[in-house]
Order: structure tokens, then sequence, then C-alpha cells
């Protein structure tokens, strides 16, 4: 089959699997491309395992190429770790999991999504802002810091 034929699936998946743990390791060594250390918020596989937590990876056939979390926070949903690795680029991939993360949301309840993410990550908050984020005031538990910049969308 080529390339361009592969189907992308995605399911709701653990993300202590040796893929989960593959896909968001690739996220961690992107983030380090672009930031310092102490700029990432980092997650180990097993704090994304929680109960309140829908971790999903995107496949391409079988190879596991992107993934996503959503954290429901009782009164928001707040997406973590979106990801597409290189071999998942220019597909859609993070079109994909976004879409599917907002209806995961919406039939969970959530009618407000927020994120947090790196300003120096253009690519990321273009795709964002076309799927209709905006920037808000920081939230949760996070500091203050100026590589961080917090998004929502109401849904």
């Amino acid at each position: 089959m080529k390339e361009a034929e592969l189907t992308l699936a995605i399911s709701a998946e653990s993300p202590t699997t040796p893929d989960g743990i593959a896909l968001i390791e690739g996220s961690q060594a992107a983030l380090l491309e672009v930031f310092s250390p102490e700029e990432i918020f980092t997650f180990s596989p097993q704090e994304l395992a929680g109960d309140d937590i829908a971790f999903l990876v995107a496949r391409r056939g079988t190879a596991a190429v992107g993934c996503v979390a959503l954290v429901d926070c009782g009164d928001y949903g707040e997406i973590k770790r979106l990801y597409v690795s290189p071999a998942g680029r220019g597909f859609g991939v993070a079109r994909a999991l976004m879409a599917e993360l907002e209806v995961r949301a919406r039939s969970g309840g959530l009618r407000l999504l927020r994120l947090e993410t790196g300003a120096a990550l253009e690519p990321a908050v273009a795709l964002y802002r076309r799927l209709g984020y905006c920037e808000c005031g920081r939230f949760g538990t996070y500091d203050d810091h100026p590589a961080s910049l917090f998004m929502e969308k109401r849904l």
C-alpha cells in the first residue's frame, strides 16, 4: 500500500504502552530542540494515564504517528501534549487529533478547552488559531512564564 493511501485512525489508548511512551518521548525531544528544560512542563506516561485523562493516539496503518491528551479539570478541559511524529507530518494528523479531542470533550460535557503552548512554536500556535482558539490568561497551576502562551476555545 502506498503511504498516501494509509488510513488515519484515532483511538483512546494507554500512554504507558511502548507506542505511547515513544510518542511522549518524541514530544519531549521536539520541545527540547526549541526550549530549555526549565521552560518545558513535562508529563510522564504514568501522569497521563489518570482516570480524568483521555490519551488519544493517531495511527497511519499500524504506525503510531501522533498523540494528544484531554484532561477533565471539572469546569474546563485542558489539552496536553499534542504531538505528531516526523513520519506523520503533512497528513492532517494534528487537525484530526484536535477534532476528535473536541468531539470527546463535548460528549463528556465540557464546554471550554484550554491549553498552554510555547509562544515560539509558531506552527502549533497557527494551527490552534485556525481551529478557533484565542489567547487567554494564565490558568491552573502554571507560572506566568514569558515562553508560555495560554489559549482557549468555547465549544
